[in-house]
C-alpha cells in the first residue's frame, strides 16, 4: 500500500493529496465516510471523481446522473486539458483562498470550483458541435450552483473563482490563466449585440466582489478591479481601478494581484 501510494504521488502529486486527505478525512469525522468514499475513494483517478461529482450534482429528471455521468467520462477521455486544468483550478483554490485549507475541499465543498468544472465540460461539448447538451449542461449549473457560464466562453486554467455566488460570464468571453474573481461578477454585454460583446480578461487580473464588466473591452494582465466597480472601458495592465463607471486609480500594487488577493486601495 505504501508503495502504491509513493508511485501515484509521482504520477499525480494532485490526486495523491486528495486521497490522503479523504482517508485523514474519514478517521476525523466517520459520519462522512460514505461521501468522502463514494465522492474520492472509490474513484482511480481525479478524471473519475470529478465526472462521479459532477453527475450527482446536475443530475435531475430531465438527465439522469447516469447519462451525465457518460458525458463527463468522455470528455475527459477525449481531452486531457479538462482535468490538467481541473488540478491547477484545485491548486489556484488551495493558495489564493484562506477559507482553503486541504485540496480536498474544492472538489467536495467549494461550489466555484464545481461549477466550474461543469462549465468545463460544457465548453467541450459546446465544441464538439453539441449545442443543446452544452446549453443544458449550463441551465443545471446555474440552477444548482448559482454560477451562469456561457458554454461558448473561453476560460484559462489556475481559477478561482470565491464563494461564486451570482457570477455570469457571457457567451463571447475571455477569461486568461491564473484569474481569481469573487462572488456576483458580471462579465457581461452592453446591449443587443450579437457578435463579439464580452470581456476579454487578461492573465492574473483579480475582480473584486460585485464587480460589472460590460462590452467587449480589454482587461490587462495583472490588474485589479475593485469590489464594486462597474468597468466599461479598456484597463491598462498592472493597474487598479475603481468606481462607477470605473477609473484608474493607481498600480496594481503588486506582480501578482490574482495571487496575493490584496483588494485594499491604499492611499484613497
Amino acid at each position: 500500500m505504501a508503495e502504491t501510494r509513493k508511485k501515484l504521488a509521482e504520477i499525480d502529486p494532485v490526486w495523491s493529496r486528495i486521497r490522503d486527505e479523504a482517508h485523514a478525512a474519514v478517521q476525523a469525522e466517520p459520519l462522512l465516510g460514505g461521501l468522502i468514499h463514494l465522492s474520492v475513494l472509490h474513484h482511480e483517478t481525479l478524471e473519475c471523481a470529478l465526472g462521479y461529482r459532477i453527475a450527482l450534482k446536475l443530475g435531475s429528471g430531465e438527465m439522469s446522473e447516469q447519462l451525465i455521468r457518460e458525458i463527463c467520462d468522455a470528455a475527459y477521455a477525449s481531452d486531457k486539458d479538462l482535468a490538467q486544468a481541473a488540478r491547477a483550478d484545485i491548486v489556484a483554490t488551495y493558495e489564493r483562498d484562506p477559507a482553503c485549507h486541504r485540496f480536498l475541499q474544492p472538489v467536495l465543498f467549494f461550489k466555484g470550483f464545481q461549477a466550474l468544472q461543469a462549465y468545463r465540460i460544457a465548453h467541450w461539448l459546446w465544441g464538439q458541435g453539441r449545442q443543446d447538451m452544452a446549453y443544458l449542461f449550463q441551465m443545471r449549473t446555474s440552477e444548482v450552483f448559482g454560477v451562469d457560464i456561457h458554454p461558448a466562453a473561453r476560460i484559462g486554467r489556475g481559477i478561482m473563482i470565491d464563494h461564486a455566488h451570482s457570477i455570469v460570464i457571457g457567451e463571447t468571453a475571455v477569461v486568461g490563466d491564473n484569474v481569481s474573481m469573487l462572488h456576483s461578477v458580471t462579465l457581461g454585454g452592453t446591449g443587443k449585440e450579437e457578435e463579439d460583446r464580452h470581456p476579454k480578461i487578461g492573465d492574473g487580473v483579480l475582480i473584486g466582489a460585485g464587480a460589472k464588466v460590460l462590452g467587449n473591452i480589454k482587461v490587462g494582465y495583472c490588474s485589479r478591479i475593485a469590489a464594486g466597480s462597474v468597468v466599461l472601458h479598456d484597463v491598462p495592465p498592472k493597474t487598479t481601478v475603481a468606481g462607477v463607471p470605473a477609473k484608474v486609480v493607481g498600480e496594481a500594487g503588486c506582480s501578482t494581484p490574482s495571487i496575493t488577493m490584496d483588494q485594499l486601495l491604499r492611499g484613497h
